[in-house]
């Protein structure tokens, strides 16, 4: 039932239901201490009274002796309306009762009788308390209209009750709606968010402490989407780009080909030429694919133990010719193992020194670095050559990302290589980064330790 409540009505109710207990276990509590004083009044009078009605028949130790005094007991009697006196001798009979319809059982000390419809508070006791064998004199006080006042006492505080736990509600609804007017105005801005509004932000000024967290947090969650957004509209406009030049050397190309009569080498020219665009287009597929499954986690790899420096050896070798043609030198220092999936890892490395050859000048050099320790290993691939520029060093593992998009030096690269080799990585557990500095630029993988 309370699943379809607002947050509202649930605080309301709970700040009556609260209210409601408090009053009435304060009412509760001031019942019990009114009866409690009552009590101690009425004992505190009853035993003044019998006091003094104990003076007017001391020494009596027969009903005929107690004749003479009835006088007095009666006219003291007279005075106190609300008190009956009984004199019980240690037979049992009667010797003296101011109330004959009055029979509350003989009991030492102080408790209460009802008979008729009314209410008494006794307090027995022998006539000479040094002789429990004497006969005992009881004092009887009709506590009637303590008990209505006790009634009354307690239905006005069920109405206390009652009366408080609505205001409650109503004040602790308005207090709730008033307190969650943020949170209204967080439902406003998260119905109207949409591709063009994302920079939308809340204030965290005028919001209670308490939803301080939950602003920023909503705010950040905007800038999260904003951002993710915006990558993603730069990454279709890249790969529209990216995908538009080799579809359009395809179209050119078939076009002035069947624009006229050829013989068979020139319609074979063609299909070469026309190969090697489809075969750029199916390896950018093939990229995009690759990176996809990356991003949700569907890599799977197939891991065994392999030695880094044999690995780097063997890309070295392949590599050298061309840097032998560049005038690079290539270096590689240090051992250690790791468990991974040789395929993956050495298309990773493939790209770092790719990327490493492209962009080291004519005589530079490029090192490569193994190191491990009981935190892990880590591997650097440095090159000489132009810094990277430092606000451009987050941004080089994006996708279609080139420090100069201007430059055109190889229509093979698409600009997925380190996007690749990163997603490689993590898929490792491990991490990549770049630094530049010093006329060198180093890309470093850390992997955990096994």
């Amino acid at each position: 039932m309370m699943r379809g409540l607002s947050l509202t009505a649930r605080l309301g109710l709970l700040f009556a239901a609260c209210t409601a207990a408090v009053s009435l276990i304060a009412g509760v509590l001031f019942s019990r201490a009114s009866e409690a004083h009552f009590i101690e009044l009425d004992q505190q009078l009853l035993e003044i009274r019998l006091e003094a009605f104990r003076a007017l028949v001391s020494g009596v130790d027969s009903p005929a002796t107690l004749t003479p005094r009835l006088e007095a007991l009666q006219a003291e009697l007279r005075l106190h309306p609300d008190l009956t006196l009984r004199l019980e001798g240690h037979d049992g009979r009667y010797w003296f009762n101011s109330a004959d319809g009055l029979r509350a059982p003989a009991r030492d000390g102080l408790h209460d009788w009802q008979q008729d419809g009314t209410n008494y508070r006794v307090l027995s006791e022998p006539l000479r308390p040094e002789d429990p064998a004497s006969p005992r004199l009881a004092l009887a006080l009709d506590i009637t209209h303590h008990q209505h006042f006790l009634e009354r006492m307690q239905r006005l505080i069920w109405l206390t009750v009652g009366l408080s736990a609505l205001a409650t509600a109503l004040l602790g609804a308005w207090a709730a709606r008033s307190g969650l007017r943020p949170l209204h105005r967080m439902a406003e801005v998260a119905a109207g968010v949409s591709a063009s509004s994302l920079t939308t932000r809340l204030a965290d000024d005028p919001v209670p402490q308490e939803l301080v967290e939950l602003v920023r947090a909503f705010n950040a969650m905007l800038g999260r989407l904003d951002d993710a957004f915006q990558r993603l509209s730069a990454f279709s406009a890249d790969i529209a780009h990216e995908l538009r030049t080799p579809l359009s050397n395809l179209l050119t190309q078939t076009q002035v080909i069947l624009s006229q009569d050829r013989d068979m080498d020139e319609y074979r020219e063609a299909l070469h030429s026309n190969l090697e665009e489809l075969q750029r287009l199916a390896q950018m597929v093939g990229d995009m694919l690759f990176l996809a499954k990356a991003e949700h986690g569907l890599l799977a790899t197939r891991r065994e133990p392999l030695a880094l420096a044999a690995e780097l050896d063997t890309l070295l070798d392949y590599f050298s010719p061309l840097a032998e043609d560049r005038q690079v030198t290539m270096t590689r220092s240090g051992e250690a193992l790791l468990s991974a999936d040789r395929s993956m890892l050495r298309r990773a490395l493939s790209n770092m020194l790719d990327n490493a050859l492209r962009f080291t000048p004519e005589g530079g050099r490029i090192e490569l670095n193994l190191a491990s320790d009981s935190r892990g290993l880590s591997l650097t691939v440095a090159n000489s050559g132009p810094e990277v520029p430092a606000e451009l060093l987050p941004r080089l593992f994006d996708r279609f990302f080139r420090a100069d998009p201007a430059r055109r030096e190889g229509r093979e690269h698409a600009g997925l290589g380190l996007a690749i080799t990163r997603s490689i990585v993590r898929a490792h557990g491990g991490e990549i980064r770049c630094e530049s500095a010093d006329g060198w630029t180093r890309f470093i993988l850390e992997f955990p330790a096994p």
